[in-house]
């Protein structure tokens, strides 16, 4: 167990720059099983979930190497699945990280079956993975669950099919385009998601030789491919370490420059940011945040892309709490998201949940406390409200960081902030 020492107070100040996104390496990992050829993805960040993705492909046979990328601080991971000598996910491994679903389909695609446990990851409310079962049947697999195992077999190879999506779930999404690949003819998939990582994977599958259209709309098309072979592909900048920085600029009443980030893929964030009174303008390569004033509230509600992320809304209720005015959150996406209400309530936040909607009165001050992280999330949103308390904050369970943040305090110390790592 790790915790974090916060001293709040520091404006934040200076230029940081935003690593590969987690979100969108984890599947382009797993789409590597695809082909017996090599792979090379560079820009990948540091964290837990990549390491744990390693391992899960080393146990199933597949040479992983990873080295420094020279290109920028991730590193460069080149992958090769010469032959995927085991079908079946330890379920040590499946229940530390959820992303670990997401060779389901690569598996069924290139060996034709997989046995694996429920996966796991942070507990922010029930996460079925029926969307990727259900689909994944009507591509041909034959799937059943016994003694907590899932069970999943194609031998006769899968098939194009029409795929309806209750919701527009991004893993299920992510896991049947990888899945209809090398499906025999035309997978069509409807009310798709449409995240940034979606259209990442699209290109690095299309650039192994895939025929994949539409990503980043309801409706992606995949016309299934005899083989795919090697490639290399740098992934896109994390949007949600991005959108983190940016509301701890604003919550510290800071002037932070961030490079390395894609202005559209923050706009739901930069407008409800530039609504509390912010300055959010795009420079070259990047995005300039300044708030000199204390924050106005504002209400918002959680959407898939390219609505407000649910990943941003914990920090988002951290900055609420010390704005002006009272703001109501709605979350619509997970219904436990509200975790981090309870921590912030001790260090004298105003925070009424109900249900699926919280309502946050900001007040002058919040004050330091000990508080404990539950998740990546929660955990990034109590950093921030010790970013902005009076006096020091401890901030339990901080490993929970490393899943999804390279080098988060680092970060915030080279632009200002009083913080530091110990051992609990």
């Amino acid at each position: 167990m790790e915790k974090l020492l916060v001293r709040g107070g520091a404006r934040l100040r200076g230029t940081v720059r935003v690593n590969g996104a987690k979100n969108a390496v984890l599947p382009i990992l797993a789409a590597t099983v695809l082909t017996p050829e090599r792979c090379r993805v560079a820009g990948t960040p540091r964290l837990r979930d990549v390491e744990v993705m390693a391992a899960i492909l080393r146990g199933l046979g597949v040479e992983v190497e990873t080295q420094g990328d020279p290109a920028g601080e991730g590193r460069l991971i080149t992958v090769q699945a010469r032959e995927v000598s085991g079908c079946e996910i330890p379920d040590r491994l499946m229940r530390e990280v959820r992303s670990s679903i997401f060779l389901m389909g690569p598996l069924l695609a290139r060996v034709g079956r997989v046995k694996m446990s429920h996966p796991g990851g942070c507990a922010i409310g029930p996460r079925p993975i029926d969307y990727h079962l259900r689909g994944l049947e009507r591509l041909g697999a034959r799937i059943t669950e016994r003694h907590g195992y899932i069970y999943a077999e194609a031998p006769a190879g899968l098939r194009g099919a029409e795929v309806d999506l209750d919701f527009p779930s991004v893993g299920a999404t992510e896991n049947l385009i990888m899945a209809a690949v090398l499906a025999q003819g035309l997978t069509v998939i409807r009310n798709a998601a449409r995240e940034p990582e979606i259209v990442d994977l699209e290109m690095f599958l299309n650039s192994m030789g895939a025929r994949v259209r539409g990503a980043g709309t309801h409706t992606v098309r995949v016309e299934g491919v005899a083989g795919l072979h090697g490639a290399e592909h740098r992934v896109i900048p994390d949007r949600i370490e991005a959108c983190t920085l940016m509301i701890a600029a604003v919550a510290t009443r800071g002037e932070v420059t961030l490079k390395d980030v894609i202005p559209q893929h923050v706009q739901a964030v930069a407008s409800k940011l530039r609504e509390a009174g912010a300055v959010v303008e795009e420079e070259a390569g990047g995005l300039r945040v300044v708030c000199r004033c204390r924050p106005r509230a504002v209400d918002f509600k959680t959407l898939p892309y390219p609505g407000l992320p649910t990943d941003v809304q914990p920090q988002m209720m951290a900055l609420m709490c010390g704005a002006e005015g009272t703001s109501v959150i709605t979350e619509t996406v997970f219904e436990n998201r509200f975790t981090q209400a309870e921590e912030l309530r001790r260090m004298g936040a105003d925070i009424r949940v109900d249900g699926r909607t919280a309502v946050v009165r900001g007040v002058p001050r919040l004050s330091g406390a000990t508080l404990e992280a539950t998740d990546l999330r929660n955990c990034a949103a109590l950093v921030i409200a010790g970013l902005v308390a009076e006096g020091s904050t401890v901030v339990e369970r901080v490993e929970h960081l490393d899943r999804g943040y390279q080098d988060f305090e680092l970060k915030l110390r080279r632009l200002g902030a009083d913080l530091r790592r110990v051992r609990a």
